[in-house]
Formats: structure tokens, sequence, C-alpha cells
């Protein structure tokens, strides 16, 4: 079930028309817009007979409509995109830990939170993209983002982005707050243009000449080497790319993951929905079906991903990066960053 706008209200107000415990039944909120994401949940009732019940839409409404539900909340799964967005559903005390031998020996480390309650399942690497014919020689690394040298070149998104939040929070976790400011500021100064639109518009934005350097995550220039994405597809050969910070941290990574609903009625098939994502089947697809990177290390990547080549991720504890979100946006609001 997907919610439009109008009608989100009108489920929030009637809640109790989706079922709470139901044996063989999982309530997923879903802030992960992707149609693809279809076979995922398909295949997991096909393997465990559990019917998944879901309710999509953007991630702070269902969080706010988590909190107003209380423990009355039929909730068992939230699973949205972005570091920040899961601290967020942590911090409003919307999940709950989870003790699960298989999800501790799939998913590494940093791409858990330290309590469990959430779990990373699928990557994107926020990456930096530059106009081939123009660029000689482009930042390879986040810090050179601020260099005098691009002033003027570089399209990103606004401060909002939780993508953007993540990225600046991961480096006040690397180089610490003082020089996470010149940095937010420099890249203030460097912008060809006010930030507007997703980070398929910053590549339009390199092929249509508008700005010669682009801050996006992966999966988005991977679609666009997979099918005809508008704007970009069609010369996409103008656009070369760069995994920053090869010969120190790695490239940034951002999650997808989930977790375990606080009041969860149906507990146990919660649980079991999350260790199925951890399965290979599961983060095959996740590549495959949107060109992601997969959680768990050894699964095979889809063409497209593949295509971007090997590099080096930044394998910082994200759970420790989480806890930075609220310095980078006090940062951007100093720096006048929209």
């Amino acid at each position: 079930m997907t919610l439009t706008k109008p009608a989100f209200a009108a489920v929030l107000l009637a809640s109790v028309a989706m079922p709470a415990f139901a044996e063989g039944q999982l309530n997923l909120y879903s802030s992960r817009h992707y149609d693809t994401d279809e076979k995922l949940y398909s295949d997991f009732t096909d393997q465990t007979g559990i019917t998944i019940n879901r309710i999509e839409g953007k991630a702070d409404e269902l969080l706010a409509r988590m909190q107003a539900e209380g423990a009355n909340s039929p909730a068992d799964v939230m699973i949205t995109v972005d570091t920040s967005r899961l601290a967020r559903a942590k911090n409003m005390g919307l999940l709950q830990s989870v003790d699960s031998d298989i999800l501790e020996d799939r998913i590494p480390a940093n791409l858990q939170d330290h309590d469990n309650q959430w779990f990373g399942f699928s990557q994107r690497s926020r990456i930096i993209f530059y106009a081939k014919d123009s660029v000689d020689t482009p930042p390879m690394t986040y810090l050179e983002l601020a260099d005098p040298a691009y002033k003027g070149k570089v399209c990103i998104r606004s401060s909002s982005n939780s993508y953007n939040q993540t990225l600046l929070a991961a480096i006040v976790t690397h180089h610490g707050e003082e020089e996470a400011t010149a940095w937010a500021q420099g890249v203030v100064d460097n912008m060809a243009r006010a930030p507007q639109g997703g980070d398929t518009d910053q590549l339009r934005g390199i092929v249509s000449g508008e700005c010669e350097i682009a801050v996006s995550n992966t999966y988005y220039f991977a679609r666009a080497l997979r099918t005809d994405v508008s704007g970009v597809s069609a010369e996409i050969d103008k656009i070369g790319w760069v995994f920053p910070d090869q010969d120190g941290t790695g490239a940034h990574m951002n999650l997808s993951g989930a977790g375990v609903a606080v009041n969860a009625p149906n507990r146990d098939n919660a649980v079991k929905f999350l260790e199925y994502l951890s399965s290979d089947s599961a983060q095959a697809y996740f590549s495959a079906g949107n060109d992601e990177f997969p959680a768990v290390k050894g699964v095979e990547l889809a063409e497209s991903v593949a295509k971007l080549g090997e590099f080096k991720a930044d394998e910082v504890n994200l759970s420790e990066v989480a806890e930075n979100i609220p310095t980078a946006q006090k940062i951007f609001d100093a720096v006048g960053w929209e």
C-alpha cells in the first residue's frame, strides 16, 4: 500500500484499519520509494509465509506517525534511507534493541547501531563527479571541494538533505568541528548556483554546463548507466567520477537500513525480516534492483554498480557519525548553506 499525501492524514487517523498482531503478518513502515523493492517483499513472503502489510511515506511523516500512535502503533519494522534518519528514529525512542546472531555475523559492526537498534542493509557512496572536458584536475578528497581553485564550479544539494548532513557529520568525526566549518564555508563559496533539486539534478548540471563539479550518491549515476535517465544518460560520457580520500579514510558511505519498532506487535516476524534482509539473495537484489552496494561483503554487484570500479570505503562507525549530525546542522546554519 502506498500513501498519497491526501491519504496520509486519513490513514493516520484510522490506523485501526491496519492489523496489529496477527500470526503470519508483518507491518512495515517504509520510506524507501523504489518500485523494485516489491521483489524483496514478495520473496520474503514466499520464503516464510509471512504477509507484509506496507505503509509508505516520507521518513519524517512515518516517524511522526509512529510517535503519535505510541504504544498502540501497529508498526513492526521501520525501514528508511540514511544514517541521519535511522539515528532520528532511535533518538525519538521509536526502535528497540535486537539480539540476533545472524545480524551480528552478517552486518559489519560499523554499519549498525551501538545498541543494535538499527542495521544497515545497503550502501551508497557519496562521491565527486566532474565534467571531463573542462576539469583536468578534479578534487581527490572531500576537503578539496573547498579549494578556491573550484570557485563557481560546484553543484551540491541543500543543507536540509540528509545525505549532506551525514557527509558533514562524517567530516566532523574525522577532522573536528573547526575544520568542518571551514570546509562548509569553502563549499558555499565555490557553489555554481544556490542548492536546488536532488542528486540527479546535480548530475544534470554537469551535462548542461551549469556546473563542472557535483556531489551525488553513486546509485543515481549507476541508474543512469543501466536505464535511461532524462538529462543524464544520453551524454553520460561527459561525466567522470572520483571516489574521494583513497589515500586516507576512504569514500563516505550512506546507508539504507531498518530497525524493529519499539512497540512491534509481531516482534518475532520483524526480526526474521531483518535477518532476511541480510541474506545473500536480498543483498544481491539491493544491488541488482536499485544499483546499491550490499552491506554484506562478498555479495555480487550488479553490472551497473561494478562499472564504477573498486574503491576504498570509509569504515568509520556510522553510529558515531550519527552523534555528530546535530553539529553538522549547526555548521550548515552558521555558514549560510541554504
